[in-house]
């Protein structure tokens, strides 16, 4: 997530000493999506990063590829995964940033939501969907002012998907907080519902901060977004982004883009239930497409 108040780097990030399961061990097995946020946040730089991402790739056997760009004079590598799925069927693309700024571990801001993508792709290679293909992207310096989604939305050929579904800042509360352009959409529907089923308190709209969502709504490209965070928040985060300061300054804003940005502010205690709610919108939503 793209802070309203970033600042420039003050020091490099130190690796997180934490014990970590072997990446090349886990042979595709189960791997909790607190545990996938750790490995990634335990990278001293996008680099390593990267690494934990894409070893975990490697162990549930999905083929990536790495698409090095430049974009104002910076050097960035997106992560593309290719799930498959009915020839010539239209594209959903689902996507996170893996980069972060050099203050804290980037855990929250945006280990949490590249976990929750690598989560759905494990689920999506398992079940696939029957109407669209899927295609799984993370992104590069998406804290440099979304560097890494611009370059892949404009360059020359690239397909427009059916639906672009971002993840960023997915680190712990009970509201799953969805940024639609339309308000009453099959998507949003299905997710309401599967919400009030699961207890979840949902909250779709267009006031959302700046994210990777925005290089693809500038193409108009249909894209949303998700964070899970406490339905407290929300509204003071808007302010923030507004430009305005609450009294009490909600816990987003005081993790993301500082030292306190590691695992150690986590909760997982909803992030199951808002990813399956997410799955199975996503799979009504696909099968509203027949």
């Amino acid at each position: 997530m793209t802070s309203r108040t970033s600042r420039r780097p003050l020091w490099a990030g130190l690796l997180l000493l934490i014990a970590l399961p072997s990446l090349a061990a886990d042979g595709g097995g189960v791997v909790s999506w607190k545990d996938q946020v750790a490995r990634i946040s335990a990278g001293a730089d996008t680099g390593a990063r990267g690494q934990a991402i894409t070893g975990r790739l490697d162990a549930l056997g999905l083929a990536w590829r790495g698409e090095d760009f430049e974009q104002k004079e910076k050097q960035g590598r997106n992560l593309l995964v290719d799930l498959g799925g009915p020839e010539g069927a239209p594209l959903l693309l689902i996507g996170a940033h893996y980069d972060r700024v050099a203050v804290g571990h980037g855990a929250t801001d945006n280990a949490s939501g590249s976990a929750a993508v690598l989560e759905l792709a494990e689920r999506l290679k398992a079940r696939p969907l029957s109407h669209h293909r899927v295609q799984i992207a993370f992104w590069d310096l998406e804290e440099a002012g979304l560097l890494g989604s611009h370059a892949y939305v404009t360059t020359p050929g690239r397909e427009k998907p059916a639906l672009y579904v971002n993840f960023d800042v997915f680190g712990w509360g009970d509201t799953l907080w969805m940024m639609s352009p339309q308000a009453d959409t099959p998507l949003v529907g299905a997710l309401r519902k599967g919400s009030e089923t699961r207890g979840l308190g949902f909250q779709p709209g267009e006031h959302y901060p700046p994210t990777d969502h925005l290089a693809f709504l500038k193409q108009e490209w249909p894209a949303v977004s998700f964070s899970l965070v406490g339905g407290g928040e929300i509204d003071p985060i808007l302010a923030v982004f507004s430009g305005k300061s609450p009294e009490n300054p909600p816990k987003v804003m005081q993790v993301i883009h500082s030292p306190r940005d590691t695992v150690a502010e986590l909760d997982d205690g909803r992030v199951d239930d808002a990813l399956d709610v997410i799955e199975q919108g996503l799979r009504d939503w696909d099968a509203g497409a027949r």
